[in-house]
């Protein structure tokens, strides 16, 4: 394991690994600074470009940039008052406050050096992890990944907070998609209407960029507004104070950061969730707590640290078992899917030097994305002011690019208009997008591994040990997750 470690380090870094990696930082980076985009919009962007990469690198700027939009989605949360991504939510109700008192410097310090701790215990819980977990992976059958990647679609509900129900709706029309074309288990064809290009289905970047980027850019034109109102002018300043803020608050941070992994190994419950519930816990649990969400430098300091933790968290199940663990890496998922790489037992058994690759990319960049953050923080602030009529076009042309990159077709340009669209209306309707996506990627490993238990064993697996304690997980993950949410969103 020693060896190996060492090995992925080297191979991070090569120069051509490091150049990507450092690529993966600068977009995420670009996408936490718009509002509302986030990792699910960034990883669409950068999963067309895979195709044609070599595994390292592609690993490296996938990585590299998932580990860093948590750290950029601070700037507009604390400068704009407006979320970077969902997940950015909780840091609004001290950071904005802290901004309008012109101690905009202290909170963005302060967020920054939280979230780098936070993503290294998560890197670190990663790797911890490994050894343990490894000969428990490595025993599992088609029967136990089955129930696994049902433990996880079941989970998707928590992704639409208080509306499980309409996750879980999303989640089946995940499913319905991702039926068209070839059946992973059986040489038969479905819903292709003898149209070419559904034979092969719809391509995941596709379907990934049409679904997240293209409702996000529509909404910006629809609304009309520049991303930044004034606050982007404000004085930044007190970068010391919020660096004695954290080292003062460090068990505060140690807390949060603990919390944010075991949410985000929960699959589909990170997200929002986890920094809503840092911060509660925060509040509820802080001596002098009035000052909370009038500028309390607690309120920043505990969200921001379990919302990057939570990352590292989320891998757990995603590597280890195959189970997106959240919206993000669900497209890392697919991600490593169209590097020819199958998370779960094989990736341990056969690619570890790539999956400690991954994990020290999370702790490298997380570490490069804070300081970068912190000196480019006076720049970033007057980039936010660009209207919405100057980003659209550019941004649109790029989605184009991406999308007919996946298998250079026609086809692939009206399926990302079409997804789009539906993401779009389904986003205005207040369904829940990423519960989709969850139920697009878990598809073939469900039909897959059950089409493989029914023909290996028939139905006595349903009797199995070890069947039976992850259906009474799934039973029980999904009770208290649809708690954990509700009382999120209360």
């Amino acid at each position: 394991m020693i060896q190996a470690a060492f090995q992925a380090l080297l191979l991070l870094l090569e120069p051509s690994n490091l150049a990507f990696m450092l690529g993966g930082v600068v977009v995420g980076m670009v996408v936490g600074v718009l509002p509302g985009l986030g990792g699910t919009v960034g990883l669409s962007l950068l999963l067309p470009f895979l195709f044609g990469m070599e595994q390292g690198p592609a690993i490296a700027m996938l990585i590299g940039m998932a580990a860093v939009v948590h750290t950029a989605d601070t700037f507009p949360s604390i400068l704009l008052g407006a979320p970077g991504s969902s997940g950015s939510q909780a840091t609004i109700m001290d950071g904005y406050p802290l901004a309008q008192k012109g101690q905009a410097g202290r909170a963005l310090s302060a967020a920054f050096l939280s979230s780098m701790f936070g993503g290294l215990v998560g890197a670190i819980t990663l790797l911890l992890i490994l050894p343990i977990a490894r000969p428990l992976v490595l025993a599992f059958r088609s029967p136990e990944l089955f129930m696994l990647a049902i433990l996880g679609l079941s989970m998707v509900g928590i992704l639409s907070g208080d509306r499980p129900i309409r996750g879980a709706l999303m989640a089946v029309l995940g499913l319905l998609i991702a039926a068209i074309g070839a059946a992973p288990a059986t040489p038969f064809y479905r819903f292709t209407f003898d149209n070419l290009y559904l034979y092969d289905g719809i391509p995941l970047a596709v379907f990934a960029l049409g679904l997240f980027a293209m409702p996000e850019l529509l909404d910006l034109l629809v609304k009309g507004k520049s991303i930044a109102e004034g606050t982007t002018t404000r004085r930044v300043s007190g970068w010391r104070e919020g660096l004695r803020d954290v080292i003062r608050e460090r068990l505060l941070v140690v807390r949060s950061a603990v919390l944010g992994v075991a949410v985000g190994f929960i699959p589909g419950l990170g997200g929002a969730v986890v920094d809503w519930l840092s911060y509660g816990i925060a509040a509820q649990t802080s001596k002098n707590s009035e000052g909370f969400g009038k500028g309390d430098i607690r309120g920043v300091i505990a969200p921001e640290s379990s919302n990057n933790a939570k990352e590292g968290g989320a891998l757990i199940p995603t590597l280890l078992f195959g189970i997106p663990g959240s919206g993000t890496t669900a497209i890392l998922l697919g991600g490593l899917v169209l590097l020819g790489l199958q998370p779960g037992p094989r990736m341990i058994r056969g690619d570890l030097d790539l999956t400690l690759l991954i994990i020290w990319t999370l702790a490298i960049a997380n570490v490069f994305g804070a300081l970068t953050c912190l000196l480019l923080s006076g720049l970033v602030a007057r980039l936010a002011t660009l209207r919405p009529s100057v980003l659209a076009p550019f941004l649109f042309v790029i989605m184009l690019a991406g999308a007919f990159q996946s298998s250079r077709s026609w086809g692939d340009m009206w399926a990302f208009l079409v997804v789009g669209l539906m993401g779009w209306v389904l986003r205005r309707l207040r369904f829940p997008l990423p519960p989709i996506l969850i139920g697009f990627v878990l598809a073939a490993s469900i039909e897959r591994n059950l089409f493989i238990s029914v023909t290996r064993y028939g139905w006595s697996w349903l009797t199995a040990p070890a069947v039976i304690a992850i259906g009474a997980i799934t039973v029980g993950m999904t009770i208290l997750g649809v708690r954990l949410s509700q009382k999120a969103a209360t």
